[in-house]
Parts: structure tokens; C-alpha cells; sequence
């Protein structure tokens, strides 16, 4: 292993112990394990378990975030643009299995610092400008842009957990039938 991977595998290692056993349930030893690190090589490239989980966070809340603003088609109808953050959502999660939920269960912990808490409001700030941007072309249900957060991303994280479990194959006829759903449940009925 370079040194590289070693970094790499311990990140691996560290984003699936959080996503599935949570901050405080995760240890050192156990992170080592399955990195086939010694935890004394963890503490070479991290300080401690929350700079750890802090590097992780900033770097999928990053990814989340670049992934989204990419190419996001502000010239286009509220509709097409929904379209872009569901399909955004779903490529990140593609291509970052745990990451999602990570993020999710991590964002409001004790132990993030400054610069994680000041990622995940940048992130939450794309999400809050398109539904307001959507509520003021009286596209979007007049809900707070909060509410309107967690029904996207409550919704879809279930499906991932459903998709994970093997209950469900996220084929392109279940994914397009649930951005329709999605979208009715945040869209403005007339």
C-alpha cells in the first residue's frame, strides 16, 4: 500500500463504519480493522476520531455540493430544474454509496466544527434557493423551504435504503415514477 491508499482505505473504512453505526458507536480500532490499518497509522493522518469524521464530511458535503452546482440549468423551467437535483441526488449517491446518508446523519452532530457546519449551509443553500426561487414563480407549494427540503430528501433517502437493502432495484422506470411523485408532492396544485 502507498501512502495514498492507505489515507484512502482508512476514509473508506471510516465513511462506512459512520454511515452505518453512527458517530459515537464507531471506533478507532474498529475503523483500523477494516482499513488493515494499525490505529496508530489512523492517528498519523488524523489528529483524532472527529478531525476523521470532520475531513469526511467536508469532503462528501464538497462533493454533494460541486455535483449539484455543475452544469444546474438556471435558465431553465422550475420543472427541467427539479429534474437536474433529483438526477444529481441519484448520480452522487451512484457514485458515492455511503456518502448520502453520512451526510444526513452526521449534519447536525456535536462534534462537526466551523468549516463543516458552514458546508452543509452552503449545500442546504442550493436547495433553499431553488424551492424559494420555485414559491416565487408560484410553482412550488407555499411550505418553508425546510419542509419542502425534508420531503425531497427524506423521500430519497428511504428509497436508497430500500435500493441498498436489495427491497428494490433502482431501474429507470422506479426512478422516473418516484421523481414524479416527488415532484407532485413539492409542486403547487391549482
Amino acid at each position: 500500500m502507498t501512502i495514498l491508499s492507505k489515507r484512502e482505505h482508512i476514509l473508506k473504512s471510516a465513511l462506512e463504519h459512520f454511515a452505518e453505526r453512527g458517530f459515537d458507536a464507531t471506533t478507532i480500532p474498529m475503523i483500523a480493522t477494516t482499513a488493515n490499518v494499525g490505529a496508530g497509522t489512523i492517528y498519523r493522518y488524523f489528529e483524532n476520531k472527529e478531525v476523521l469524521v470532520n475531513t469526511l464530511f467536508q469532503e462528501y458535503v464538497e462533493t454533494f455540493t460541486t455535483t449539484i452546482e455543475k452544469g444546474f440549468p438556471y435558465d431553465h423551467t422550475v420543472r427541467e430544474q427539479f429534474h437536474y437535483l433529483f438526477r444529481s441526488m441519484i448520480r452522487f449517491t451512484e457514485q458515492n454509496e455511503h456518502a448520502l446518508y453520512f451526510i444526513r446523519q452526521h449534519s447536525s452532530g456535536h462534534f462537526l466544527d466551523e468549516q463543516s457546519r458552514q458546508d452543509f449551509s452552503a449545500l442546504l443553500d442550493l436547495f433553499h434557493s431553488f424551492f424559494d426561487e420555485g414559491k416565487r414563480q408560484q410553482l412550488i407549494r407555499d411550505l418553508p423551504s425546510k419542509a419542502l427540503i425534508a420531503i425531497l430528501y427524506g423521500a430519497f433517502l428511504e428509497l436508497q435504503n430500500l435500493v441498498r437493502a436489495g427491497e428494490l432495484e433502482a431501474d429507470a422506470e422506479l426512478l422516473a415514477g418516484v421523481e414524479e411523485s416527488l415532484w407532485d408532492s413539492v409542486r403547487r396544485h391549482t
